[in-house]
């Protein structure tokens, strides 16, 4: 199925220029994507086999690279407000569902990693706006082995104001810990749009506070959703979305576990193991992707009521 791509720019409400990228399918359109990246990472071309394959599986998919992130202006990688992102994403994402093309459109959010905490703050601003969301890996909980000392991070808060965009946070290479094939890898690595260098402090602290937030209202969440999970995820443990699964009010929820699999299911595996996630990815996707929309009282009351833990037996390849 032909798949087209255009590319453009936004003006967020801060006066700055955020790139933009789209793939359309030539069929009917079944229903509308909108992609929220990791840390770091950008839309049109480390997440463009993702919007490429949603695309040619009917799907209308839509992308932003945050401010100081990818082709966006503002200084690189740094996040003074977490809820900037979220704002940025909501005017954007929203803007498009209200064309007239797309007004009865089902509506979805889809989020990797740090994008995963995106997905879920917009979802809690507006709780019955989007009709599903896909998250992979997210970012929204931290790992009890991860968890910086309390110390620590009040020494960092200290700091903040006085250097807030130093790179002074050492972390180990994450691509390295993310991508499981090794050719893929490096291309992921020559991607000169990817901030490779240590976070920036006030960057790091708005992550931590984020999750940490996140982590203590996870029964909120009461959107259908899939969570996917690499079981030898070394960048955020599978305990996260076991946490959300667990922890979420939705009614409508599933887990996908792959054992063997790395963080970046979807962009660092063999491709016999993306074609894997993607089938899991596109099946959830078209079985709620039609019918009118409706007020959200019926649409909770017509909800399925599918909620199940499927541990995916496939060994990663």
């Amino acid at each position: 199925m032909a798949v087209y791509y255009h590319e453009g720019y936004t003006r967020n409400s801060r006066g700055l220029m955020l790139f933009t990228c789209s793939w359309l399918p030539e069929s009917p359109i079944k229903a509308l994507i909108f992609l929220c990246h990791g840390y770091g990472m950008e839309c049109s071309n480390f997440m463009r086999e993702c919007g490429v394959r949603l695309s040619a599986a009917g799907y209308a998919v839509f992308g932003m690279d945050y401010e100081g992130h990818g082709r966006s202006r503002g200084p690189r990688c740094y996040i003074k407000k977490f809820e900037n992102v979220v704002d940025d994403c909501e005017n954007y994402f929203k803007s498009i569902c209200e064309k007239d093309e797309y007004r009865e459109k089902r509506r979805f959010l889809y989020g990797e990693s740090m994008g995963g905490a995106v997905t879920l703050l917009l979802h809690k601003r507006d709780p019955t706006y989007w009709h599903g969301a896909v998250l992979v890996a997210p970012m929204c909980k931290i790992s009890e082995k991860m968890k910086p000392p309390p110390v620590v991070v009040n020494l960092l808060t200290r700091m903040e104001e006085l250097i807030p965009k130093w790179k002074i946070v050492p972390t180990r290479d994450v691509i390295d810990s993310a991508f499981k094939d090794p050719v893929k890898r490096e291309e992921i690595r020559h991607n000169k749009l990817i901030y490779q260098d240590k976070p920036r402090l006030k960057t790091a602290l708005e992550v931590l506070r984020t999750s940490m937030n996140l982590e203590d209202t996870l029964h909120e969440v009461t959107l259908p959703f899939i969570v996917l999970h690499g079981g030898a995820d070394k960048v955020v443990d599978p305990e996260v979305s076991r946490a959300l699964y667990e922890r979420a009010g939705s009614s409508d929820k599933t887990m996908k576990l792959y054992p063997g699999m790395w963080h970046g299911l979807t962009s660092g595996e063999p491709d016999q193991n993306v074609e894997i996630v993607f089938d899991d990815i596109v099946g959830w996707l078209d079985k709620r992707a039609t019918g009118a929309i409706v007020s959200s009282t019926h649409e909770r009351q017509s909800s399925r009521q599918e909620s199940f833990l499927s541990w995916r037996g496939h060994s990663a390849m």
